[in-house]
């Protein structure tokens, strides 16, 4: 089974960027939708950024649309996502994880989930 595993968290003030990464334990990526979500706390885990397998489809969220960019690397085996303009609301954990083709990028629908990477945007 695919087991995905973050980095690049860390804490960064509002206006700058981070990079996070995604990478397979166990398994490649390849054939996998591959979504990022993030959860604050107190708070629902909710759906950020996804990718289709074949990279050519992104989806966001609101909340993100032009600030995040999802990306893959097939040949590396990694997924990105790529964080600007940081506003202390995107402060959360944030979650890779795998799946077959999903139709609404919801929490339930994934079936592979990492353990998470803290990101802490101050103001």
């Amino acid at each position: 089974q695919v087991q995905p595993v973050e980095s690049g968290g860390g804490l960064v003030q509002a206006g700058g960027s981070l990079r996070l990464s995604c990478a397979a334990s166990g398994r490649t990526l390849v054939g996998y939708d591959m979504g990022w979500f993030r959860q604050a706390p107190g708070k629902e885990r909710e759906f950020v950024a996804g990718i289709r397998r074949s990279g050519t489809s992104t989806y966001f969220a609101d909340a993100v649309k032009g600030r995040f960019t999802i990306s893959r690397d097939n040949a590396k085996n990694t997924v990105t996502l790529q964080m600007d303009s940081l506003k202390p609301e995107d402060t959360a954990v944030y979650y890779c994880a795998a799946s077959g083709m999903v139709s609404n990028w919801l929490k339930a629908d994934m079936a592979y989930w990492g353990k998470g990477t803290l990101v802490t945007v101050s103001s």
